[in-house]
C-alpha cells in the first residue's frame, strides 16, 4: 500500500479533547480510513466543541461522553487514542486493552514503575497493542541519524544525549486557569517529567530492548527558581504563587546501557532559553551536535593540517545524503500535520498496525521503558542522587529479541 492509501476503516474513541488532542483528532481524520466513533473528556465544552470539528471533517457526528470507562467498552471501536494530562495515560490504556481495543498513548513520563509493568502484562494478557506517540522518533532529522547511524557513519555508538529544553512558564504558570495538567506536575513532582522526546530516538539508535537495554540510572535536580521567580512577578497575588514548586529548573538524568554506552536527558522547562532538544550522538567515527547543527566525521571531516585540529562542520549535506527512506517517500506524499509532519507519521504508524493486526513501531516494551524515566528519577532524587536500577520489562528477552513491527514505520 502507497503512502496515502486507504485502508480498512479503523473506528477510535478519542480521548483527551484540549489543544494537543483536538489538533491530533484533525491530523487522524484528515485519514480517510480513520473514523471518530467517540469523543471524550472530562470538560463537556471541549467535548462539544470536538463534535463539531469531527462532525465537518468527517461528515458525521460522533457520541460525546465524559467518562473514558464508557468510551473504552463501546463495541463499535477498533482502538484508543489517549490524549488527557500525563498521569491518566496508563490508567486509560490499561481499561481499553481490558476491553478489547488497540491502545495509543500522547508522551509523557509514568507516575509508578508498578503501573509500567501492569501495562506491560495486561498487553500480553489480552493480546492489545499499546504505543506510544512520540513523535520525535519521526522527525527528519532524527531519522536521518537512525539511517547514519544504521549504515555505520559514526563507527560503534558510544554516548548519546538529548534534552526537553524548552521554556514554558506561562503554560506552567496559567496551568490552573487554562485546564492544563503540567503546572500540578511541576508544583508536586522533582525529577525527569517528560524524557520520551529525547529517549524515544536514543532508544532506536541503541537497539534498547532489542539486543540492548537501560539496566541503572542517576538524576540531579537544581534548585528550583525559575517558575518561582515568573509567579510572583506574573501572579503576585494569587493563591498558587504561594505554593512550593518541587521541581527544579534542571534535571540532569544519566543513563547506563547494557552494552556500555551512556546516555545523558536534561529536562529544562522553568528558565528563559531558546527551544532545543540537546541532540549529540557520539561514536568511533565522529560526532553530530544539534544545537549547532554540526558534524565531525573521522576521514571526511576538515582538518588543519598544520595543527591537526579537527574542526566541526555543517551537518546540511550530511541529512540530505542519508536522508531516511519513509522521508522521502513522506515529501513526495506531501507533508501535513503538526510539529513538521512527524505527527502525521506516528499517528500513521499506530493506524496502520491496526489494520494489519501487526506489532506496532513503538511498542509496549518501548513504552514502559521509556515512560518508567520518570518515575525513576524521581526515586534517585529523593535518594540523594543514589542510582536506582531500570526493570527489564521484557524479562530477558531483550538479548535475542528483534524488531517485530514490519513496514514503512519500522524504526528497528
Amino acid at each position: 500500500m502507497k503512502m496515502g492509501e486507504a485502508g480498512r476503516t479503523v473506528n477510535l474513541a478519542i480521548i483527551g479533547l484540549g489543544g494537543r488532542g483536538v489538533g491530533q483528532m484533525q491530523t487522524l481524520l484528515d485519514m480517510p480510513d480513520v473514523k471518530a466513533r467517540v469523543v471524550c473528556d472530562v470538560y463537556e465544552d471541549r467535548v462539544a466543541r470536538a463534535q463539531d470539528i469531527a462532525e465537518k471533517a468527517q461528515g458525521f457526528r460522533p457520541d460525546g461522553e465524559t467518562d473514558y470507562r464508557r468510551a473504552v467498552a463501546r463495541e463499535d471501536i477498533d482502538a484508543v487514542v489517549i490524549m488527557t494530562s500525563w498521569t491518566t495515560h496508563i490508567t486509560i490504556a490499561l481499561a481499553a486493552m481490558r476491553a478489547g481495543k488497540h491502545a495509543a498513548m500522547e508522551v509523557g513520563g509514568a507516575a509508578s514503575v508498578e503501573e509500567c509493568w501492569k501495562l506491560v502484562r495486561t498487553s500480553e494478557e489480552t493480546g492489545k497493542s499499546c504505543m506510544i506517540l512520540e513523535n520525535c522518533c519521526y522527525d527528519r532529522c532524527e531519522m536521518a541519524l537512525l539511517n547514519m547511524i544504521r549504515q555505520g557513519v559514526f563507527g560503534e555508538l558510544v554516548h548519546c544525549q538529548g534534552g526537553y529544553e524548552h521554556d514554558l512558564r506561562d503554560e506552567i504558570g496559567w496551568g490552573d486557569v487554562k485546564r492544563h495538567y503540567r503546572q500540578d506536575n511541576f508544583l508536586h513532582r522533582n525529577g525527569e517529567l517528560y524524557p520520551t522526546h529525547e529517549l524515544g530516538p536514543i532508544a532506536k539508535y541503541l537497539n534498547i530492548n532489542r539486543g540492548n537495554r537501560m539496566v541503572s540510572l542517576v538524576s540531579m535536580a537544581s534548585k528550583s527558581a525559575g517558575l518561582r521567580a515568573w509567579l510572583k512577578q506574573n501572579r503576585p497575588d494569587d493563591e498558587v504563587t504561594a505554593h512550593q514548586v518541587n521541581e527544579g529548573d534542571v534535571v540532569t538524568t544519566m543513563i547506563k546501557c547494557a552494552n556500555g554506552e551512556t546516555i545523558l536527558l536534561t529536562h529544562d522547562c522553568t528558565l528563559p532559553r531558546p527551544y532545543s532538544r540537546g541532540g549529540r550522538v557520539q561514536g568511533t567515527k565522529g560526532i553530530w551536535m544539534e544545537d549547532n547543527r554540526s558534524i565531525y566525521i573521522d576521514g571526511r571531516s576538515p582538518v588543519d593540517p598544520s595543527y591537526w585540529t579537527h574542526r566541526w562542520e555543517s551537518d546540511e549535506k550530511y541529512m540530505a545524503e542519508y536522508e531516511h527512506p519513509l522521508w522521502k517517500e513522506y515529501e513526495e506524499f506531501g507533508l501535513r500535520g503538526g510539529h513538521g509532519g512527524m505527527d502525521y507519521l506516528v499517528l500513521r504508524g499506530f493506524i496502520e498496525s491496526v489494520q494489519n493486526g501487526t506489532t506496532p513501531p513503538i511498542d509496549v516494551y518501548d513504552t514502559a521503558s521509556w515512560m518508567v524515566i520518570t518515575a525513576l528519577s524521581e526515586q534517585s532524587i529523593a535518594m540523594g542522587s543514589l542510582p536506582v536500577p531500570v526493570p527489564d520489562f521484557t524479562n530477558g528477552e531483550w538479548i535475542h529479541r528483534h524488531g517485530e513491527a514490519n513496514g514503512r514505520y519500522a524504526l528497528d
